[in-house]
């Protein structure tokens, strides 16, 4: 079993690297290089604006490329309660950017001839107990009448021709769900990016920030610094370096994920008849899906803690009895790869972006970032050029977190109440 990310392995190498020193200025300097950061690069770029990014590690290294590879619509919350805190007009427009998010994820591999494997197959999120059955088929009134008018509700007595498990009671179906190679899609951007002249310089890791005047910025580095008209800070989790001030809003949640040896198809039409992705309805649930060469990709929180090499192997095995308990065919099968990652969370899961402190930003896609980490590094580049200001996710206020600044030390407690959420449900 290989403690490494299967996108990351599997993926291409960048070759777009910019080459020599840092240069003194730029139109814009973009801090981080996942799909936010690198699809802002790309836009910008291609509206000719001078465009610096500087990852700290490997383009793609982070939470891009080491999540579940699922590119769904859909929010993190469920729709009735987003509904009951946010007002229909509000959920519904923030429903419908998640909708059209997938839409362009889907045209960026087309116009890029980006080779993925991408492909919409639909989002099943499915019922684990029969309490939250109900639950689901109040979900579908709703946003059949609203926004979805497609979205289906699968019974028990119909979920086996979706799903080879007895452990379910029913689902919800998203038709316009969708997956992809994560590192082969980020790869594939950054180099669009590097084409369209967005110079890119990995392994240079921000060390300073200090505001010149207006969004002016003075942009240092261990490899030099640079002066910025304006910075877009991309980095999502941000535990590491000099920004205090998202670190007190941003928690890291760990979750981490599992993948089997090739399995062929006989067996996953036997687990998985319609090959879709999937999601169960627990508050520490699973999240699985398949991959071109037939592999299963198995995640969740299996452990409430941070990601590293032992906290991986631990959940690992977690995930394992997870994936043997819901298929008790797959008890036989290898697993070849298992990782971890930190989810950028919010307090109310939902994506924050706007500007502060003369700094722009887009954070907080609490593990639903896939599809709306890429869109929004258009619409930033967008605001960054002065083209629109179409921004979903720019609120009046972000208040940081009671007695939090940067160490999640509730983490365990969290996971406590989580998992007696679940108990009682």
């Amino acid at each position: 079993m290989k403690l490494e990310s299967f996108w990351q392995a599997t993926a291409p190498q960048f070759r777009g690297a910019a080459t020599g020193a840092l240069p003194a200025t730029a139109s814009v300097v973009v801090i981080g290089g996942g799909f936010t950061g690198v699809s802002a690069a790309l836009n910008l770029a291609r509206s000719g604006i001078d465009v610096v990014l500087l990852e700290s590690g490997d383009i793609m290294s982070q939470a891009s490329a080491r999540n579940g590879g699922h590119c769904n619509t859909g929010v993190s919350q469920n729709f009735a309660s987003l509904v009951a805190s946010q007002g229909l007009e509000q959920a519904s427009r923030f429903y419908r950017a998640f909708d059209g998010a997938v839409s362009y994820v889907e045209q960026l591999v087309r116009e890029e001839q980006i080779d993925c494997d991408f492909r919409l197959c639909g989002k099943l999120k499915l019922a684990s107990k029969a309490t939250h059955f109900p639950g689901l088929r109040s979900a579908w009134q709703l946003m059949r009448d609203t926004v979805d008018p497609e979205i289906e509700l699968i019974s028990k007595d119909e979920i086996r021709r979706e799903v080879g498990s007895d452990a379910f009671h029913g689902g919800l179906l998203q038709k316009r769900g969708g997956q992809m190679h994560m590192g082969k899609f980020g790869v594939g951007l950054a180099e669009a990016a590097a084409r369209s002249g967005a110079k890119i310089f990995p392994h240079h890791a921000v060390t300073g920030l200090t505001r010149l005047d207006g969004y002016r910025h003075r942009v240092t580095t261990a490899k030099g610094e640079i002066v910025a008209d304006k910075v877009l800070m991309a980095t999502g989790v941000s535990n590491e370096g000099p920004f205090p001030w998202f670190q007190r809003r941003i928690v890291p949640v760990g979750s981490f994920i599992v993948v089997t040896e090739p399995l062929g198809d006989a067996l996953l039409s036997q687990v998985l008849p319609k090959d879709r992705t999937y999601v169960t309805s627990l508050n520490i649930g699973n999240y699985f899906r398949t991959t071109a060469d037939r592999r299963l990709v198995f995640g969740g929180r299996a452990r409430f803690a941070v990601s590293n090499p032992t906290s991986d192997s631990r959940s690992g095995e977690v995930l394992r009895a997870a994936m043997t308990a819901l298929f008790p065919q797959l008890g036989q099968a290898r697993i070849d790869y298992c990782w971890g990652g930190m989810v950028d969370m919010t307090a109310d899961r939902l994506p924050r972006a706007g500007e502060h402190d003369g700094v722009f930003y887009s954070l907080g896609y609490s593990g639903h970032g896939t599809q709306m980490s890429t869109w929004m590094g258009r619409v930033m580049a967008d605001v960054l050029a002065e083209k629109s200001n179409d921004n979903p996710w720019q609120r009046e206020a972000w208040p940081a977190l009671p007695g939090y600044h940067g160490k999640p030390w509730f983490l365990p407690l969290a996971g406590l109440y989580y998992k007696a959420k679940d108990r009682l449900s």
